[in-house]
This record gives structure tokens, sequence and C-alpha cells, in this order.
């Protein structure tokens, strides 16, 4: 089976030609028919001309889009180089390429998604806010699937050909999420093996400050929710509205018996009914957006 093995890269000559290496002999020595594809997101150091040196496809964009495209450009170049297996890895060297045949293998046993899980292997050193984020994006994507996931953000995973194909990713923040969600609901095999996660050697390009990333993370966990259980995420938030109107409502009922009665309050009775009105429609979104989820 054709191998190709991707690489999303932004800014990593540091690591990209080390990696590549490594890449190569691991393939060699597994005699896996292969090829190595860099994504390179709009890089403003030499990555790309260091991963050509090593030996790699390099397909470059024209800026940084992140993650979340460079993620569909892999897929769209492996698709095109008649892949039959897609190894994604990270190109800051803390998944080890040494452990690319263990998701191979699984791939080889039946199953058509495989992560590897930091969290049921073993971590080096992964900073505690990131490390709360992971586990909070895993416990919600456990939920929605209703499979026990312990590493949904994983950069370390191997998928077939008809995963590629049959799941669309739309997300530029979540893919990660998107595809183990989506993989779930097209029924495709999946399973989860304990890699090892490195420490990082240099400064992390998503933690520029904590503040930052669990703001980001907190955004991406409401996107989750959002796009994959619309039901519950506008089931809540209307909820909460109608709740506010029902207290609301009490207040009016407490003036009408007890006070001056609640025409003396008329502008607060409109905005009663406004907010219940809203908190019904939001509901009623919820259930529209359900009926027409992928």
């Amino acid at each position: 089976m054709n191998i190709i093995v991707t690489i999303p890269s932004y800014n990593e000559e540091g690591t990209i030609g080390v990696l590549i290496s490594k890449i190569h002999k691991v393939m060699k020595t597994n005699q896996y028919k292969y090829e190595i594809l860099v994504v390179d997101d709009g890089s403003k150091d030499k990555t790309r001309n260091v991963a050509k040196k090593a030996g790699a496809i390099v397909y470059p964009h024209p800026k940084n889009y992140g993650l979340g495209d460079s993620f569909n450009t892999e897929i769209k170049k492996c698709l095109e180089l008649k892949a039959d297996v897609i190894v994604h890895i990270d190109a800051d060297l803390q998944y080890k390429p040494e452990e690319i045949p263990k998701l191979v293998n699984e791939i080889k046993n039946g199953y058509d998604l495989v992560l590897g899980s930091r969290f049921k292997g073993k971590i080096e050193q992964m900073p505690l806010i990131k490390r709360l984020g992971n586990i909070a994006f895993s416990k919600v994507v456990s939920q929605i699937t209703g499979l026990k996931i312990s590493d949904a953000q994983t950069g370390f995973r191997a998928f077939t050909k008809d995963v590629a194909e049959r799941i669309e990713i739309t997300s530029r923040h979540t893919y990660t999420q998107e595809q183990l969600i989506r993989a779930v609901r097209e029924k495709f095999r999946i399973k989860e093996i304990p890699i090892y996660f490195a420490k990082r050697k240099d400064e992390s390009r998503l933690i520029s400050s904590p503040f930052g990333y669990a703001t980001r993370a907190l955004i991406n966990l409401v996107r989750v929710y959002r796009d994959f259980e619309p039901l519950k995420f506008f089931g809540a938030v209307g909820s909460a509205v109608l709740f506010v109107g029902f207290i609301l409502g009490l207040y009016l009922v407490y003036f009408q018996f007890f006070g001056e009665g609640i025409f003396r309050h008329f502008g607060l009775m409109m905005l009663d009914i406004l907010v219940l009105s809203i908190g019904l429609q939001i509901i009623i979104f919820g259930f529209l957006a359900d009926m027409n989820r992928k």
C-alpha cells in the first residue's frame, strides 16, 4: 500500500530536516512504499527549502492560513498522490517518527482511523493549561460521540483513503476533533494507541500566553458543541434565556398580587415577553439545526 506521511509546517526550519530524515529511515527500514508531503503554511524562514533538500514533496501556501486549511490541503494532495494510507505528524519533533509503524500496523489490522494518544502513553512535558485544555476537549468529544477518547487533539494519526475521501473537514479551528466526530458518525473503525510525547525544544507557537491559549480553547469548545450538538447547545442557551424570562414573570406576578399591578410596569412586561420569545426562538433554532446537521 502507498503511504503518504504528511507534515504541516510553519517556521519549522530548525526541526523539519531532522524529522524528514528520521521518517525516511523508519519507512525504509520497514520497506514501506511511501512519500513525504510537507504543507508549508506561509513560513517566513527556510522551512520549505530545508524540507525539499531532505527529500520531501513541498506544497507551499502563499500565506499563513492556519492548521485547518493546511490539513485540508494535505488531504487533497494525498488523494492526488494516490495514497492508500495517510499518516499525519507535527513538525516539532514532539511525536516520534519511530512510532509510525505502530499506527500503520493498526490500519493493516482493519482500523480506519488510528490516533496516537499522549495520555495513554508517556508525556515528557506538557504545559498545565494545554494539558487541561486537551482533557476538556477529549471529554466533550467523548460525550458527543459516545466513544471514550483520551486524546481527541492529537496531531499524530493515521487514516485510510476512505476516511480522507468521505469526511469533509469544514472547520478551520477544530479539524482534529471534527475528523474524529465525523468518523464515528460514518461508522469507521477507530482505535487509540499509546505514544510518546517529547518536550518541545523551542517556544510553542500555540501558547504565546496561557490566557490567550485558554481563551482560544474555550471558544473552540463552544464551536464543537455548536457544530456537532446544536440541539444541546442552543437548547442550553435558550433555556437559560427562558429562565431569565421566567424570573421576570414571577417578579411581575408579585406586583400583580402584592403591588400596584403589572400595568404600572408595562415596560418590564414587554421586556419579559421579548426575553421569553427570544428564548423560545433559540430553542426552535436548535431543533432546526439538529435536523440539518451532517
